[in-house]
């Protein structure tokens, strides 16, 4: 029995063995997965403070890998912290055309976080010839309630004398700096990614977002709150938002949105920046997770709410759903 033994044991060791020198021989027993596996390339852009990873922490925590994990080619890049949708867009599309150029990939599927959906749309707009799709991920298509306050606060500011253009100037300063520092701390300069955080907020107040729809309208709900064109020259739309202000008291960020959320800025449900409807572009996925802004791309450092959805889950789906639409 023991020589049984000892005979099984270096059989045993001697498969272990072989299968560590010939990794891989076995693959077709356990195929890796191919969920997220899209016909082109992901394509993720963040929002306000967009970097792509500082010191090794993605704006979309844990996303991009997850995406990888199951086949999907993704790419994250890097735009302007704080600036205006157009310049925005197109570092984006520089961006798009390098990558097509190094790679060869025709086609991209944007997905943007906040800013990042409008700044996708804008190239969506320009060069339709770059992109398979635009997922608008808590996405202000139709300007926010909090942008609008801070816009007309400036404005009474810049109204009151020196003291008052000199406090706008000073705060937009700070804001400017802060972006830089985003730009330098994520490995990019400053030169080639400009801060303007005047020309954000503008750009997210509702009467310049009426303005930049009625210039670039593919896939923008044309009624209060209903979906757009799913399909328009040859790109596919989708978004989804959320409706929830506080979702976890460790994550310092729900305090913020608890007042930035409020009725002091809103009249409809929102994520803390972003209202239900103005969440909405083409195929809305769904505008009403347990989720505020800053869960949407997973931080911080993943710190959800017990009842809301897995990001990461969310992001998967969406990658399926492309797959299957031979994307």
């Amino acid at each position: 029995m023991t020589k049984l033994k000892s005979t099984l044991v270096i059989l045993v060791v001697s498969l272990l063995g072989l299968s560590q020198a010939n990794a891989g021989w076995f693959d077709w027993l356990f195929p890796p997965s191919t969920y997220t596996k899209t016909k082109y390339p992901i394509v993720m852009i963040g929002g306000f403070m967009a970097f792509d990873d500082i010191l090794g922490i993605e704006y979309f925590y844990g996303i991009p890998s997850e995406l990888r994990d199951e086949g999907a080619t993704v790419y994250t890049l890097n735009v302007s912290a704080f600036n205006g949708t157009e310049v925005r867009g197109l570092q984006l599309e520089e961006q798009l055309d390098n990558l097509r150029a190094t790679y060869g990939h025709q086609k991209f599927n944007i997905i943007g976080h906040s800013g990042g959906a409008t700044t996708a749309r804008f190239v969506a707009s320009i060069r339709p010839d770059l992109v398979a799709s635009v997922t608008s991920v808590h996405g202000g298509h139709k300007g926010l309630g909090f942008a609008d306050w801070v816009e007309d606060l400036s404005q009474d500011l810049e109204s009151g004398g020196t003291l008052g253009q000199g406090t706008v100037d000073l705060l937009s300063s700070l804001f400017n700096a802060f972006g830089a520092a985003v730009e330098f701390v994520s490995g990019h300069s400053s030169a080639d990614f400009p801060q303007d955080a005047m020309a954000m907020l503008e750009d997210y107040s509702s009467a310049k977002s009426a303005v930049f729809n009625t210039e670039h309208p593919q896939g923008v709900p044309t009624t209060a709150c209903g979906e757009g064109q799913y399909v328009v020259n040859g790109v596919r739309y989708y978004s989804w938002g959320g409706t929830s202000l506080f979702t976890n008291p460790l994550d310092v960020l729900d305090y913020f949105f608890l007042l930035s959320g409020s009725d002091l800025f809103y009249n409809e449900q929102n994520d803390g920046l972003v209202g239900k409807c103005s969440s909405h572009l083409g195929k809305v996925i769904r505008d009403d997770y347990n989720m505020n802004h800053v869960d949407a791309m997973n931080h911080l450092f993943g710190l959800t709410g017990l009842f809301s959805p897995n990001p990461k889950s969310l992001y998967r789906a969406q990658a399926n759903r492309l797959k299957n639409a031979g994307l």
